[in-house]
């Protein structure tokens, strides 16, 4: 029996028996059989699917509410739960409504990015544990705020990098680790995505069926306007751009070489010159992050539209590889002995040695599944989950710190590890903190 499926089967079908590596319950953490009860912030097509995948999945689990800004989105996310689980949860448009329900035990966050931190730390202060989806953070700063308030009060916050759980990852990882490559001298994460020229949309007057106000949250204030509401990656407000969906590769590619803190340097190119649009997100990048043993290298871009995912099938499928030459999101990790070409949330790994020669591999599935039960696991046990919000905050840096070097002219940096900030360069550190509205301020204290 697979893992997944094992896993699965216990949970749902477990008595009184506690989840976990030691098998016991600590006196602050819930029994095997206590309901856990969820509040979906950020009704969108990522959190409505996972959340009620994880009540599937995990013995007594429910979703008291949905928090959205948008009417239309929580009534259909609502439609969606009665539909799937047989009942009917309830709605509201205010988060501080669901941190004030001592009732809701864990929030689900997967909101735009700008929301990512605040959102956090209020759950840490009213006592509930935080599933959240990548990318975690804004900027750099906000990372160690969510870490303190973590610990402060005691919660636990899985993020949404799912590779952490990955069985076929953690065997890549020992293969790495093993020598069988030999000595890893560099990285290649792809991000090469479909793209369009991208146009901006005039302001208009906000619809009486969205809290405008809310969306915006600690970003600055602004206008209604649609394309800012659906496009929200456009625009560094509210998220790193494309390089929040490379977010994954960076922190896959973290945990595959050990887990380094911060990177010497980082050097980053990026602009619109594809399209030549006028949006503040750039539409390719290069970044290179030298690890002094070994370096990184990150191609991201919103314009090959001849590659592509891997699909579905391939991804839910352990036997199938992708067609690694126009798989978009692939990772090539050289050593001194052989290369591996490594598959994103599914697509398992293939080893090639010298003449082409497959001499390693291993299928694989994407790892939402077992994501979702370590995180109920966590939540029950008390231990730190597969991604953990200290690992998560190094990853986001990555982005941060390519996104930095481009935003500051297409330069290199130098970092200071300890201090998380840049060597030398003040133009550069104004990027590693952003300003908040008043009333949706990331605190300094915690």
């Amino acid at each position: 029996m697979k893992r997944r499926e094992f896993l699965g089967k216990t949970l749902i079908g477990s008595a009184g028996v506690a989840i976990g590596a030691s098998g016991l319950l600590t006196s602050s953490c819930k029994g095997a059989n206590d309901k856990i009860v969820l509040a979906l912030i950020g009704a969108g097509g990522r959190g409505v699917p996972t959340i009620i995948s994880c009540c599937k999945i995990n013995a007594g689990v429910e979703i008291k509410t949905i928090c959205d800004v948008d009417d239309a989105r929580f009534t259909s996310a609502s439609a969606e739960i009665e539909k799937q689980l047989g009942y009917k949860p309830l709605t509201t448009r205010y988060m501080k409504e669901v941190m004030d329900d001592r009732d809701i035990d864990a929030v689900w966050i997967a909101t735009p990015d700008h929301w990512h931190a605040l959102a956090t730390i209020w759950a840490c202060q009213a006592g509930k544990d935080v599933y959240l989806e990548k990318t975690p953070t804004l900027c750099i700063w906000e990372g160690r705020k969510m870490i303190e308030a973590a610990k402060k009060y005691r919660q636990i916050v899985q993020a949404g990098y799912q590779n952490r759980s990955g069985s076929y990852i953690a065997k890549a990882r020992d293969y790495i680790q093993s020598g069988q490559l030999g000595q890893v001298v560099h990285i290649r994460i792809f991000n090469l995505l479909p793209g369009v020229k991208w146009l901006p949309e005039p302001d208009s007057e906000t619809p009486s069926t969205i809290e405008w106000n809310e969306w915006l949250g600690p970003a600055p204030s602004r206008p209604f306007n649609k394309g800012v509401l659906n496009g929200w990656i456009n625009y560094f407000a509210y998220n790193p751009g494309a390089m929040n969906d490379a977010s994954h590769q960076l922190d896959l590619v973290r945990m595959l070489m050990g887990n380094p803190g911060h990177p010497k340097s980082v050097y980053g190119w990026g602009g619109n010159h594809v399209f030549n649009s006028e949006r503040d997100t750039p539409e390719s990048q290069s970044i290179t992050y030298d690890f002094e043993k070994f370096t990184v290298t990150v191609d991201s871009c919103n314009a090959t539209n001849y590659m592509a995912k891997a699909s579905n099938e391939i991804r839910m499928d352990p036997g199938r590889f992708p067609e690694w030459k126009t798989n978009a999101d692939r990772v090539e990790i050289y050593g001194t002995e052989a290369m591996m070409y490594m598959g994103r949330t599914g697509g398992g790994w293939q080893v090639y040695g010298p003449g082409e020669k497959i001499v390693a591999q291993e299928g694989g599935i994407h790892p939402d599944v077992e994501h979702q039960i370590n995180f109920i696991e966590c939540l029950r046990n008390r231990k730190q989950p597969n991604s953990s919000l200290e690992q998560a905050h190094l990853s986001a840096s990555l982005v941060h710190f390519g996104n930095i070097a481009y935003r500051n002219g297409n330069k290199q940096l130098l970092i200071d590890s300890q201090k998380e900030e840049f060597t030398g360069n003040d133009d550069a550190n104004r990027y590693l903190k952003v300003a908040y509205r008043e009333n949706y301020v990331v605190p300094e204290k915690v």
